[in-house]
């Protein structure tokens, strides 16, 4: 990826969120404040709580992490009573191909705070954490920075502008695990356990940190009540369909020429975003791309031309919107060596918790890695997707269903390419073999 993360100047697009983000002065209190910032939060500490979560509720927003499951609806699963409840941001972003919750982070620590306070005091949340991953120390260092300035401001803190409504905001630092970004790992990892999921039900919202009921958002869903809540859920709508409403960065990386992130509504073409991250780099053909980070199963060309950025259209093809992280992969990529980066991944990351994952993550890895080296056997092809259908649904968390989903459509869609690197012991697009190439 070339250039900036940042690509929210590109025209063409649909900016909710990420309309000021080129601007640096958006980074800080007065700026933000100068731009609409905390406006939007007043109006809704004149709300009661189920107006905001009633108006989250028609506005159709999921879950922007990754599961899309609806907003509202998940607020609502919390109990009516007075038990301590928490809001946790989930800022862990370890699917490869995703950075966008990064550059809301750096450019909008204020929009995230504000979103934060809005959707505690709908839910009743008196204290929230976001868990940011370790080596977003940038990230940490502007948030630490844009909390204190909030308390200072009245934002935070007791009586918040006179409404009576007590919030007190921390940042945790996660150490780097992908499996600390399921909501039950991240839990763990709070609480001071060794960071791994944990068996559901009873689910977060019923008992989650510390067993008090506790609600878990993106950083992305937690800003977007912002816009819910200033214009309406009516408004809202106006963007992308009935079932993936509103608007969406995406993070575009890969063989295009502007790597970056890019606001637009939900269903916009993925062949127009590829188009609006400056195209394929020049003389390239368009060979495939993973819609939604590295767990989404893999589309072919043709697929991917005809593909909506939304929930439905991607789980129609057999793949899944995910945290929007679209890689782009072109006719110079050998998808044997692109799976063997996932495999390795998906081994190095299972928390070893459940046996299908621990064992089969392991087995995936070394059964492509022996294609790579020369020693595959043609029944090793079909072995990958028997190893990872064994894998999916038998576990805790879905960490075993994102390894095994990509291998099986990988070695469907390009089985030419796995067969032919058996029988020559070299890549067919590259010609040559892998370890020719990493000697």
């Amino acid at each position: 990826m070339s250039g900036s993360i940042n690509c929210t100047h590109v025209p063409g697009q649909s900016k909710l969120l990420s309309e000021f983000y080129h601007l640096d002065e958006f980074r800080g209190l007065e700026g933000y404040k100068k731009n609409g910032g905390y406006k939007t939060l007043e109006k809704a500490l004149k709300m009661q709580p189920q107006q905001i979560i009633d108006e989250v509720k028609a506005s159709g927003l999921r879950g922007r992490g990754g599961a899309g499951f609806p907003t509202g609806t998940k607020w609502s699963f919390l109990p009516k009573n007075n038990e301590p409840r928490y809001l946790l941001c989930n800022a862990d972003e370890g699917e490869p191909g995703t950075f966008k919750d990064r550059l809301m982070m750096e450019r909008a620590p204020h929009q995230l705070i504000e979103g934060m306070i809005m959707s505690a005091f709908a839910i009743g949340s008196k204290k929230s954490y976001i868990y940011v991953r370790g080596e977003y120390y940038v990230s940490i260092r502007i948030l630490l920075a844009a909390i204190e300035e909030a308390k200072k401001a009245g934002y935070l803190g007791k009586n918040i502008l006179g409404s009576g409504f007590d919030h007190e905001m921390d940042v945790y630092s996660g150490a780097g695990a992908y499996i600390c970004g399921e909501e039950t790992g991240m839990i763990s990892s709070l609480e001071g356990l060794k960071g791994q999921p944990k068996l559901k039900p009873p689910f977060p919202a019923v008992q989650g940190y510390l067993r008090k009921p506790t609600i878990v958002n993106n950083v992305e869903t937690l800003a977007a009540v912002i816009p819910i809540i200033r214009d309406g859920a009516a408004a809202y709508r106006k963007f992308g369909t009935e079932k993936s409403a509103g608007t969406k960065l995406f993070s575009i990386s890969g063989a295009v020429v502007h790597g970056g992130n890019f606001e637009v509504p939900l269903a916009y073409p993925l062949k127009d975003l590829i188009s609006m991250a400056g195209g394929l780099r020049p003389g390239r053909q368009l060979k495939a791309v993973i819609p939604g980070g590295s767990s989404s199963p893999v589309l072919t060309a043709e697929e991917a031309n005809r593909a909506t950025l939304d929930y439905e259209c991607l789980a129609q093809m057999g793949s899944m919107l995910g945290s929007g992280a679209v890689i782009v992969l072109d006719d110079t990529t050998c998808m044997v060596e692109a799976l063997a980066n996932l495999t390795h991944f998906y081994h190095h990351e299972s928390c070893g918790q459940c046996t299908p994952c621990r064992e089969g993550t392991g087995w995936l890895d070394k059964i492509v890695h022996s294609i790579l080296s020369g020693r595959g056997r043609l029944q090793d092809i079909d072995l990958l997707v028997k190893v990872a259908d064994n894998m999916k649904g038998r576990t805790i968390c879905a960490l075993s269903d994102a390894a095994a989903l990509p291998v099986i459509s990988f070695v469907s869609k390009f089985r030419d390419e796995f067969e032919y690197y058996v029988r020559e012991g070299r890549s067919k697009v590259k010609g040559v073999a892998y370890a020719e190439m990493h000697h």
